[in-house]
């Protein structure tokens, strides 16, 4: 079990590192125990290295993504929660991938590893909804749609951002047309 301050703590902790990182992908480790308004010791006994809690952001991101799926799907139509979920994905990719320089490529391996089959698994849950009302094709399959969408935080984001523009395109191939 473990206290409810140190949940805390650690949540605390993840929020503060992912603002840091988002404004400065080389922000320290002191730099985030400020911002959480930790001491150093907590944040080292929660994240040992600078690597521990990148990989710890990482992970709360792609559980954060994965978990807005049934919302997404109870709110508005399969296609649509695609799109919206995607757009989601695509940012945090984004942000990933400014981080990536000070990752060693075992963490690399490990962010792989441990987001792949949360998100393939999140892909088919909106595929199946949108094959179920006709809105997707039957053939659509979730790791066609993550390997085309791996382009899509790869693609020019200025001076026009081309991620939208290459989505709707995706989109509309995976559309059943009566």
């Amino acid at each position: 079990m473990v206290r409810s301050d140190a949940r805390e703590n650690r949540a605390r902790i993840l929020a503060a590192a992912r603002e840091a990182f988002a404004e400065d992908g080389g922000a320290s480790m002191n730099q985030v125990a400020q911002r959480a308004g930790v001491g150093a010791g907590t944040l080292y006994r929660n994240f040992p290295t600078r690597e521990a809690l990148v990989l710890a952001v990482y992970q709360d991101e792609v559980t954060r993504i994965v978990g807005t799926v049934a919302d997404l799907l109870d709110r508005v139509p399969p296609l649509e929660a695609l799109r919206l979920w995607t757009t989601d994905l695509v940012e945090a990719m984004r942000r990933k991938h400014g981080l990536g320089d000070a990752l060693s490529p075992g963490a690399h391996q490990t962010i792989t590893e441990q987001s792949y089959g949360p998100v393939v698994t999140a892909i088919t849950e909106l595929l199946d909804a949108g094959k179920k009302d006709g809105s997707i094709r039957a053939d659509a399959d979730p790791g066609d749609f993550l390997q085309l969408t791996g382009a899509l935080w790869r693609a020019a984001s200025s001076p026009v951002d081309r991620a939208p523009h290459m989505l709707a395109l995706i989109l509309d191939g995976l559309r059943t047309h009566r």
